[in-house]
This record gives C-alpha cells, sequence and structure tokens, in this order.
C-alpha cells in the first residue's frame, strides 16, 4: 500500500525490509508542524531545516537499504566455500607439482679452482651432496635478485646441499667479486669462472644454474631467474626427502648439455611434417652436422636448442627440411664446429 510522503505525495514502497512505520514516525511530525506554522516565513524557515534533516535521514535509510540488498544477493564463492586453511589459489590435490630430472645425467664436468677467499673447491669433495651450480655475475640483475633465495636455500639445508657460485664477471677482478660478495652476505662459494662455463657446454644467458645430484650426475638446468619454490623441490626430491610433487624423467636431448641435441628427434620451430622416416633421418643428420651462420658457433640443431627465438637457424633449418623433401643435393657448407658444449 503507497505509504503518504512529503505531506500527501504517495511513492511506491521499496523492495527492503525496512518498516515504513519507522519512516512514518519521522515524517508525519514533521509535516505536521509544518501546517501548524501559520506564518509564511516561519514556515519557509521551518521547510528548509527539516528538508535538510529529511535528506539527511533519507540518505542512511537509502544506505540501509542497499546495503540489505547486496547482502540478501550475494552469492559465495568457491573461494568462501575452501575448507578452513586451504588457501584460494592452492592446486587440486590431484593435480601435484611436476618436477624432472634427467634420466641417465651426465656427470658433472669437473672442476678444481680456489674461490675468492683462497679455499680450494673441488667437485670430487662434493660426491654425496647435491649440487647448484649456480652461474652469475655481479653486473647481472635478476642474478642478484636471486641471491637472497639461495643464502636462505643454503642455510636451510647445509650440509647436504652445496651452492657454488661461479661468476662470469670478466671485466671485473675476484677482489672486486669478493667484496660483492662479502657485502651481500654470500654464504657459499664463489669462484670466477670462464673456464668451467666452457665446461659446461657454454653459458649464453644469465643466471644459469644447473642441479647434480648426490651421484654426481647433472639432472637440471634453470635458465633464468630461479623459482624458490620449484628448486627446494628439487633440493628435497634428490636428498630424498617428501615432496608435494610428481617426479618425472626425461632424455637430455639438449635441454641441459648442447652437444646431446644429436638425441632429439624434434627441435623448436622445425616443421618435418610430411617427412619420411629417412627423409627425417637425412634432415637431423644435416641439422647436427651443419653450422649456424648467426655467429653462435654451434651446429644449426644446438642454436636451436640453445636460441629458439633465433630467425637464421630457423631459416636455415627450413631450407634444409625442403631440399631434403623436394630430393635436392645438400649444398656444400662448412664443416660443423668442434665446440658443442660438454
Amino acid at each position: 500500500m503507497p505509504v503518504p510522503h512529503r505531506c500527501g505525495a504517495a511513492l511506491p514502497p521499496p523492495p527492503s525490509p525496512l518498516s515504513w512505520h519507522t519512516i512514518n514516525l519521522v515524517l508525519s511530525p514533521l509535516c505536521r508542524i509544518i501546517k501548524l506554522e501559520s506564518t509564511p516565513v516561519k514556515k519557509s524557515i521551518i521547510t528548509v531545516a527539516l528538508l535538510a534533516v529529511l535528506a539527511g535521514t533519507s540518505g542512511v535509510l537509502i544506505g540501509l537499504a542497499i546495503a540489505h540488498l547486496r547482502h540478501r544477493n550475494m552469492k559465495p564463492s568457491s573461494a568462501r566455500l575452501a575448507a578452513p586453511g586451504t588457501p584460494s589459489n592452492s592446486k587440486p590435490a590431484d593435480q601435484p607439482a611436476i618436477i624432472r630430472f634427467a634420466k641417465d645425467p651426465v656427470p658433472t664436468p669437473p672442476f678444481l679452482v680456489n674461490d675468492v677467499n683462497g679455499k680450494s673447491i673441488s667437485t670430487a669433495q662434493l660426491r654425496g651432496k647435491v649440487i647448484i651450480v649456480n652461474f652469475w655475475a655481479t653486473w647481472c640483475p635478476p642474478c642478484r635478485d636471486e641471491i637472497p633465495e639461495l643464502i636462505a636455500l643454503q642455510n636451510k639445508y647445509k650440509d647436504r646441499l652445496q651452492i657454488i657460485g661461479v661468476s662470469l664477471d670478466e671485466d671485473n677482478p675476484a677482489a672486486y667479486v669478493k667484496a660483492f660478495a662479502d657485502k651481500v652476505g654470500i654464504n657459499y662459494p664463489v669462484v670466477m669462472g670462464t673456464e668451467i662455463a666452457k665446461e659446461y657446454g657454454g653459458v649464453p644467458a644469465l643466471p644459469t644454474s644447473f642441479v647434480v645430484n648426490p651421484d654426481g650426475g647433472v639432472v637440471q638446468k634453470h635458465v633464468g631467474l630461479l623459482q624458490p619454490e620449484e628448486i627446494e623441490i628439487e633440493v628435497r626430491a634428490l636428498l630424498g626427502l617428501p615432496v608435494s610433487a610428481k617426479i618425472e624423467t626425461f632424455v637430455d636431448t639438449g635441454q641441459i648439455f648442447l652437444k646431446n641435441a644429436d638425441r632429439a628427434t624434434d627441435l623448436p620451430d622445425v616443421d618435418m611434417t610430411g617427412l619420411t622416416p629417412a627423409q627425417k633421418t637425412a634432415v637431423l643428420k644435416r641439422l647436427n652436422s651443419e653450422s649456424c651462420t648467426c655467429g653462435c658457433t654451434l651446429t644449426i640443431a644446438q642454436c636451436r636448442i640453445n636460441d629458439s627465438t633465433c630467425p637464421v637457424s630457423k631459416d636455415l633449418a627450413a631450407k634444409i627440411v625442403q631440399e631434403v623433401k623436394s630430393g635436392a643435393a645438400p649444398p656444400l657448407s662448412p664443416a660443423a664446429p668442434t665446440r658443442g658444449g660438454s
């Protein structure tokens, strides 16, 4: 039923559970006061004052009505329905994290060097520990960003994990690197490592980290900034500690060491669709024996694995595929580089 408002006007009731009795209690006396005043000036003054009060009261009532409607119409989200203590961004129980290790891993390249403090560091002495060989440089921002995580990881696993920082600061002396390491609180050995990088097949991007199992096999390589949760799960799995992750294995076809690129049967952005098995074998043989001309000193196959964005190796690979498919004789090409990575 319409409710009297503003001295006789009527408005339909809003869809709010607020009682119109409450509104009447406020408005009816105000209307009576205005009607009882006979002087026009008094009526005007009182009317203005009462309208101000009415405006404030109306704002409060409307706010309460809107709040009630929102509360009544709100639907619980899936996050609100989660069990107590379950993070809203957690993975379902049937989708654990996946970590991957190389099957039949290649032994880590051995080295015996002195760190920036003059202490001898030998890979042979580290057998039985998980090792992270972290190639970095003081001038590399992401390298600096991951140092606190590496420090925390070394502190947490102490004698069961050994991180080795291999500095590729070619333009800075060891004394400079030592001062930097001392300043940021690095708690693991730091060595100068241009020659060590060559033993690992070259390190085209920084930071790059090689993960070594307690038996001395290189089981994973991470290019770019380390993900703290991922690297810790890998360390724990290699130490035989419980992990909430699925462990898979893969054959290293250049993902870790470029010298293993000749094991690959597929390469990034190399379309061998429609080739017979014999033609595919011929293509792979050429990709692993002919040099890329982008200046990388790698074979075409190694360059595709090492830098899948390289337009030169991509075009060369596509040309080889077309030549083999059409039966054209391969052109004379320079010998493949001897540097293929360890």
